[in-house]
C-alpha cells in the first residue's frame, strides 16, 4: 500500500498514491516520467501541495515531488530574466534576484500569488496564478520561457516563439502537458513603494483602483467586511495600494503584513466576532499608512496552514482539526463588481456558510494561456469559507460556490478552477469555452495518458457525461 497524501490547506483531498518520487535534477524527472509510462498508473506533479482541487496527485499513480529542484540557474540582468528550477518557492526566487545580481539588487519579481509564500514557481505556472498587480495579467504574462519534460520523457524548450502551443498549454495547464522543470521569469526594476490605506465602500473600489493606478501605484487590494449580520457585509472594506516612493525614502524594517501570531489571533477573532475582526484589521492597516517597502519583499506574506489546530487548542470558541477553509475565486467585469457583491451577500446568507476573510483584486486580460480564466479585464473576488469536514459541511461549501459561480457567470464573469471541484460541467464549459479543446489537446500530446490527476479524471468524466453539445 502506497503513502497517503493530502493538500496542506483544505485537507479535504486524502489520496493514496503508488509512490512519491523526489528528483533532484532533470534526469530524475525523465526517469520518473518513463517509469509512469511503463507502469501505466499515471504521474502527477506537486510542489508545496497547496492545490486544493486534486491537481497535485492522482489516486494509484506516482507523485512527482519537485521540492528538491529549487536552484537558481541564471540571471540575465541585461534582459531582465531570471531562470529558476520549478520547485523553487517565492522567497527563494526573491533571494536569487539578490544573490545573483552584481553590485546590489536592481531587479525584482513583478508579482507572486498572494496568501502564501511557500508556493512553488512551477505551481504558479500550472494554475496561472495572479497577484495584487493593479494593471497586470496573470503570472503567465511574466513567463519568458519554460523547459518541460514531455510524456515521452524528452526535454522540450518552450516559449511564445518556440513550441508555442505547448507553451500556452503548459501555462494554466495544471501539469497535464509535461513536467515544468525550469522557468524563465521576466523581472522588473526593484522599487520602493509607499502603502496608501483607505477605508471605503465597495461601490468606490473599482474607481479607487483606477485612480491609484493612474497615480503610479503598482499593487492593491480591497479587504471586505465579513460579518453577515452587519449592513457593511461585502459593502465596506480596507483598500491598500502601493505607490511610488522616493529613492531616498527610509524603508520600514518590519514585515509588510501581519506577523504569524497576529494573523492567528485575527483568524480566531474572525471565527467568533467578525465585526471585531474587520475593525482590528482596518486599524492595523490604517496604522501602516505611509510606510515604505521594497516592491518584492512587500509581496511576501504570512501564511498559517495549521490554523485549525491552533483554534482547537484555544478551546470551544475556535474550530477544530475537523474543519478548514476552502478558497474560491469568482471573476466579474469591473463595472459589475457591486452587483456581484450584492448577490454574494444573498448567497452566503442564504446557504448559511461562514466567510472567514476575503479580498477583491484586479487583473488584466490573459493573453498567454490556452485555457484563460481571465478572459477579459476582471475584478477578482476571493472567499475563504469555513468548512466542517463532514459530508454536509463540504456540500454546503460546494453549494455556496456553485451559486456564487452562477452569479458571476450571469454577470459576464467566471471562476477559478484551482481551489475545489464544486462546479458543474455546464459551469466549466461556460466559463472556459475551450475546455473541450483543452481535453482534446491533452490526448494529442499525451496519448498514453502518462500525466494524470484526480482533477483531470474528474473533469474528463464530467464532460463525457455532459455529451457533445453539437
Amino acid at each position: 500500500m502506497g503513502p497517503l497524501v493530502n493538500d496542506v490547506h483544505s485537507r479535504l483531498n486524502p489520496t493514496r498514491v503508488a509512490a512519491i518520487v523526489r528528483p533532484t535534477g532533470v534526469d530524475g524527472v525523465r526517469e520518473a516520467v518513463r517509469r509512469a509510462g511503463r507502469e501505466r498508473g499515471g504521474l502527477a506533479v506537486c510542489g508545496a501541495r497547496h492545490a486544493m482541487g486534486g491537481q497535485r496527485c492522482g489516486s494509484g499513480g506516482l507523485l512527482l515531488d519537485m521540492s528538491g529542484m529549487n536552484r537558481a540557474v541564471a540571471l540575465d540582468e541585461g534582459r531582465g530574466l531570471l531562470t529558476m528550477e520549478a520547485g523553487a518557492t517565492w522567497p527563494e526566487v526573491v533571494r536569487a534576484t539578490r544573490d545573483l545580481s552584481r553590485g546590489g539588487p536592481r531587479l525584482a519579481i513583478r508579482q507572486k500569488q498572494t496568501g502564501a509564500d511557500a508556493l512553488t514557481l512551477g505551481g504558479a505556472v500550472a494554475c496561472n496564478a495572479h497577484g495584487r498587480g493593479l494593471r497586470m495579467g496573470p503570472v503567465g504574462e511574466d513567463v519568458e520561457a519554460l523547459t518541460l519534460v514531455d510524456a515521452a520523457g524528452e526535454v522540450v524548450e518552450c516559449s511564445r516563439e518556440r513550441n508555442a502551443e505547448r507553451f500556452r498549454l503548459a501555462v494554466g495547464g495544471y501539469g497535464l502537458f509535461g513536467v515544468v522543470v525550469r522557468v524563465t521569469l521576466r523581472l522588473s526594476p526593484r522599487r520602493k513603494v509607499r502603502r496608501l490605506v483607505d477605508v471605503i465602500d465597495a461601490d468606490g473600489a473599482v474607481d479607487a483602483f483606477e485612480r491609484r493606478a493612474a497615480e503610479g501605484c503598482l499593487y492593491g487590494d480591497f479587504q471586505y467586511a465579513i460579518d453577515p449580520r452587519d449592513d457593511s457585509f461585502l459593502r465596506r472594506g480596507v483598500l491598500s495600494c502601493y505607490g511610488p516612493a522616493p529613492d531616498d525614502a527610509a524603508v520600514d524594517d518590519g514585515a509588510a503584513g501581519l506577523s504569524k501570531d497576529d494573523w492567528l489571533r485575527l483568524l480566531e477573532l474572525a471565527h467568533r466576532d467578525k465585526a471585531a475582526a474587520f475593525s482590528t484589521y482596518a486599524r492595523y492597516y490604517l496604522s501602516t499608512h505611509g510606510r515604505v517597502y521594497w516592491s518584492d519583499t512587500m509581496q511576501l506574506s504570512t501564511y498559517v496552514p495549521d490554523y485549525a489546530e491552533y483554534l482547537a487548542a484555544r478551546g470551544p470558541s475556535g474550530g477544530g482539526p475537523g474543519e478548514s477553509l476552502v478558497i474560491g475565486e469568482q471573476f466579474v467585469p469591473p463595472g459589475r463588481l457591486v452587483a456581484f457583491l450584492e448577490r454574494a451577500r444573498a448567497v452566503l446568507r442564504g446557504v448559511g456558510v461562514e466567510n472567514i476573510y476575503g479580498t477583491v483584486r484586479a487583473v488584466r486580460r490573459d493573453e498567454t494561456s490556452f485555457l484563460p480564466w481571465a478572459r477579459d479585464d476582471f475584478a477578482c473576488v476571493i472567499f475563504n469559507l469555513r468548512t466542517p469536514h463532514t459530508p454536509a459541511g463540504v456540500e454546503r461549501t460546494h453549494e455556496a460556490f456553485r451559486r456564487l459561480t452562477d452569479a458571476a457567470l450571469e454577470l459576464g464573469g467566471g471562476f477559478y478552477l484551482t481551489y475545489h471541484r464544486a462546479a458543474t460541467a455546464a459551469q466549466v464549459a461556460r466559463a472556459y469555452p475551450r475546455f473541450r479543446e483543452f481535453l482534446a489537446r491533452k490526448e494529442r500530446y499525451d496519448p498514453a495518458g502518462v500525466f494524470q490527476s484526480d482533477w483531470y479524471r474528474h473533469y474528463r468524466r464530467l464532460f463525457a457525461e455532459l455529451g457533445d453539445p453539437s
